[in-house]
C-alpha cells in the first residue's frame, strides 16, 4: 500500500494505520531528511530478518541504525551518553546524522549477536519523527538502495512503491527524497571520527 503524507500536518488516523502495521510485525519504507528508509519494530526479530531479507544481508550481521523521536530514550539502548556525547548530539540532531555509540546489553538481546555499536538516527523530517513518536519506541532504519551504479537511491516514492510493493506492507509517500545519505559519525573512541561524509558538515 501507498500512503501518502504531508510534513505540515501528519493524519492521526494515518499514523494510526502506520503504528498498527509495525505492532503486527509489518515492513514499512518511509521518508527521512536524507534518502528513503526501510524499517520496523525494533522488537520484532521476524520483521527484523524481513528488512534483512529485502537488503540481502543475515540479520545478525546488519548495521541497522535506530530512528529516536528526540534524545529521551537514547539512553535506554546505549551505555555512552555522557555530558560531551549529549551536547554534540544536542547540537547536530535532528539532523542528517547517524552517530555510532556503544550499545548496551539490550541491543544484542534484540539482534542475537554480540553487537556492541548502535546506529543513533533522529531525523529532521517531522513525517519520520511522527511515526515514531506515535509508535512509541524507535523503528529500524536502513537505506533504500538503488540497482543502478549511477544512481545508488531512489528518490521518487511511486518508484519505490513499484519495486517494493510485493516485499514491504507500507510506502510512506512522504515526496521527493535526497540522493545523498547521512554522515555516519562514529563516536565510540570518546572523540567524533566522521566514517562517511554525507549530506551535512558536523558541528564540533
Amino acid at each position: 500500500m501507498l500512503l501518502k503524507l504531508y510534513s505540515d500536518h501528519t493524519n492521526p488516523r494515518d499514523l494510526k494505520r502506520i503504528s498498527e502495521c509495525l505492532q503486527a510485525g509489518g515492513v514499512i519504507i518511509y521518508p527521512t531528511d536524507t534518502v528513503y528508509a526501510i524499517g520496523c519494530d525494533i522488537n520484532n526479530r521476524e520483521a527484523i530478518d524481513r528488512v534483512a531479507k529485502i537488503k540481502g544481508v543475515k540479520a545478525d550481521k546488519a548495521d541497522f541504525s535506530f530512528v529516536f523521536y528526540d534524545l529521551s530514550h537514547i539512553s535506554e539502548y546505549t551505555k555512552q551518553f555522557d555530558s560531551a556525547t549529549f551536547k554534540l548530539l544536542k547540537r547536530n540532531l535532528p539532523g542528517p546524522f547517524t552517530f555510532i555509540l556503544e550499545a548496551n546489553n539490550s541491543i544484542p538481546k534484540l539482534f542475537k549477536n554480540k553487537k556492541r555499536t548502535l546506529g543513533i538516527r533522529i531525523p529532521d523530517n517531522e513525517i519520520c519523527r511522527s511515526i515514531v513518536q506515535h509508535f512509541g519506541i524507535p523503528i529500524i532504519s536502513t537505506s533504500v538502495h538503488d540497482d543502478d551504479e549511477v544512481i545508488e537511491y531512489t528518490t521518487d516514492p511511486e518508484l519505490i512503491y513499484e519495486k517494493y510493493q510485493d516485499q514491504v506492507d507500507l510506502v510512506i509517500d512522504g515526496g521527493f527524497g535526497n540522493n545523498e545519505a547521512s554522515t555516519v559519525v562514529d563516536l565510540t573512541a570518546g572523540y567524533p571520527e566522521i566514517i562517511r561524509q554525507g549530506i551535512r558538515e558536523l558541528d564540533d
